[in-house]
């Protein structure tokens, strides 16, 4: 059973499509572990609902970011912490601590990277106006959502989106990407070579590498 700790700074959309995902045995994977860097955000209330660990790691308490980082990486440690996901995590993780967990981090973004790494990819989707936007979960490196590609889901941008209904549409997507390529890692389905992310090809989904995912027929 893969012991995962997830990083989140806001509502825990995405956090609580993995408590599912993990309470309903969809996934061999349990969550250990809900650390957060904002003081009353609704994540932290997500883990205690589920009976998780919350801790709460106000990153303003810390006199520089390396501090912080060793924080959150004595909670990972003291639990034996397998994998960490950062599911709305809005802080940089610095090249020490991602280097001492090289691997053993992923991330889900609201775009197609590498287009539209950073903050606000749904807007600079539309502002853009590409005709294709949707997220992708990677395998966090040094760099700012630069990191091997897992998997990707494809929204369409229709006409009319605005910054905020595309990215509505695109968190449904990542709460379905999300959680089938953390079963993926826990069934042992993944390897890294490189910058390529090698999927076992049984592993039939949406979460392969670079396959669009339709978005969900209406009732």
């Amino acid at each position: 059973m893969l012991s995962l700790a997830v990083l989140a700074s806001g509502s825990g959309t995405n956090l609580a499509s993995l408590i599912d995902a993990c309470a309903s045995g969809r996934i061999a994977a349990r969550i250990d572990v809900v650390i957060c860097n904002v003081p009353g955000a609704r994540a932290l209330d997500r883990a205690r609902d589920a009976g998780v660990a919350a801790v709460l790691l106000d990153h303003k308490a810390f006199p520089d970011r390396a501090s912080f980082d060793a924080a959150i990486d004595a909670e990972l440690t003291r639990r034996g912490i397998d994998l960490v996901v950062l599911a709305g995590f809005m802080r940089m993780l610095g090249a020490t601590f991602v280097e001492r967990w090289e691997g053993k981090i992923v991330n889900v973004h609201p775009s197609l990277l590498p287009a539209f790494p950073g903050l606000a990819a749904p807007k600079q989707a539309v502002d853009a106006g590409v005709r294709v936007s949707g997220c992708t979960v990677h395998i966090v490196d040094a760099g700012q959502d630069t990191g091997p590609i897992l998997a990707q889901a494809a929204v369409p941008v229709l006409p009319g989106d605005t910054e905020d209904s595309l990215r509505t549409r695109i968190q449904a997507q990542e709460h379905r990407l999300l959680p089938h390529a953390i079963g993926l890692i826990a069934d042992g389905k993944v390897r890294v070579e490189g910058r390529r992310v090698i999927v076992d090809a049984s592993a039939a989904s949406c979460s392969t590498p670079a396959l669009v995912c339709p978005e969900p027929k209406a009732p």
